[in-house]
């Protein structure tokens, strides 16, 4: 269930309540007239069912209560209602079928922010993916995966894409080329350092590397799995599912291609560094088209359950 609490001007508060009345799936209406000062205006409470809120936001918008008022929506963790609960049942489609588009559009349009945590999260991922190539450590590979925070701006367009928001995809192309482009320079900066100090050596880069050798030998494999990463992502996304969303990070090799490209040009070895460019296009080519077809799937097979 979702909660959802709005600020309507006082001229639109019958036609909001009207609204919410005949929507099917709605529960536990509340109007308190009066009581909002900034906006000024009524304040109306109700919870619906996940499956019928997405319908419902997009006739709130056009009553213009997005631009008069405002719309705040929650997530309900736990409703012990039989009218929740009838609720539920009387609303068509399944809630975890459910996709609330305007609350992707904001997920998504807040993680494919160029800020300085963005930026610093893939600044320390970048620099772990280089001692893990170095190293041919598996397990720093993975950890560097985990904290990569790439996924949010490459989701951001998919859904762009799928939502047909220009500004939207600007926004997450500009976060995405910022973020490996400023990484790239430093995890070389990171490469020399680490190389004057007598922890990195050219030795170790052209030794045989096991564990981590496929970062820089791109094939079809890549590509099966940065599309298959691409539609696990996008579905954690549209249902909330964070715990899928952490097998997702650690699936593609995004952040550990960089971080080998920027060592292996730092030491003259431009084979490597073009293998491990290709792998980490290869794999961003994956996921926009595998996370773009999920959400026009999701998209017209919610369209089918609709009465």
């Amino acid at each position: 269930m979702l909660h959802l609490r709005l600020i309507t001007p006082a001229g639109t508060t019958d036609d909001v309540v009207r609204l919410i009345e005949k929507t099917v799936g709605t529960a536990h209406l509340a109007v308190l007239p009066g009581v909002a000062r900034d906006p000024a205006g009524d304040v109306v409470m109700c919870d619906v069912a996940r499956e019928a809120g997405d319908e419902l936001l997009a006739n709130l918008r056009e009553l213009g209560i997005a631009e008069s008022g405002s719309i705040a929506v929650e997530n309900i963790d736990l409703s012990l209602s039989e009218r929740a609960d009838r609720a539920e049942d009387d609303a068509p489609g399944e809630g975890a079928d459910a996709v609330l588009w305007d609350q992707l559009t904001e997920a998504t349009h807040e993680e494919s922010t160029l800020s300085f945590t963005y930026v610093a999260f893939m600044l320390i991922a970048t620099m772990i993916a280089a001692c893990g190539v170095v190293l041919d450590n598996a397990i720093l590979i993975v950890g560097a995966m985990a904290v990569g925070p790439d996924f949010g701006p490459v989701a951001g367009v998919c859904t762009a894409l799928v939502r047909r928001a220009p500004r939207l995809a600007l926004r997450a192309l500009v976060a995405l080329l910022v973020g490996f482009a400023v990484s790239m320079v430093v995890a070389v900066g990171f490469s020399y350092f680490m190389d004057a100090v007598g922890l990195f050596s050219r030795a170790q880069l052209e030794a045989d590397r096991p564990n981590t050798s496929f970062i820089f030998n791109p094939d079809w494999f890549s590509f099966v799995v940065a599309v298959l990463a691409g539609a696990a992502g996008t579905l954690s996304l549209t249902s909330a599912k964070s715990g899928a969303m952490v097998g997702v990070a650690i699936s593609v090799t995004t952040v550990p291609a960089a971080a080998n490209a920027a060592v292996a040009f730092s030491y003259n070895e431009y084979r490597q560094a073009l293998g491990s460019t290709q792998q980490l296009l290869l794999n961003l080519a994956g996921i926009v088209v595998a996370g773009t077809l999920t959400l026009l799937i999701q998209k017209w097979l919610w369209k089918r359950t609709r009465p």
